[in-house]
């Protein structure tokens, strides 16, 4: 019991780690309307989710945004592939010889 015990404590840690996260700071009068990403102008306040998969803070000083998505590190790497799912914004791991097919996902990163 105690095992399972460590071992749920384990995945938990594993589950709720940080995501990778990043900033980009305004240059002063750079940010009047909002903040720019990757082309695309965000408004001023919180963004549940950019078009490329973040969520994110926008004020004058600064975009402060981390990943909604986790790498997989730990899967069958000679047998499965990991596929972007840009629907969900999380990686798929499926069978190269039949993508209709999910892999187990024993560890993520992110």
């Amino acid at each position: 019991m105690k095992r399972f015990l460590a071992f749920l404590v384990a995945m938990g840690i594993v589950v709720t780690s940080n995501a990778y996260c990043f900033s980009k700071m305004n240059k002063p009068g750079e940010a009047v309307k909002g903040c720019t990403l990757d082309g695309k102008l965000y408004p001023f306040g919180e963004i549940a989710r950019t078009h490329n998969c973040f969520r994110c803070s926008c004020s004058p000083e600064a975009m402060r945004c981390c990943s909604l998505f986790h790498t997989p590190v730990g899967y069958d790497k000679e047998n499965c592939k990991v596929v972007f799912n840009e629907k969900s914004c999380d990686y798929d791991v499926v069978l190269k010889s039949d993508p209709s097919k999910e892999c187990h996902v024993y560890s993520r990163v992110g």
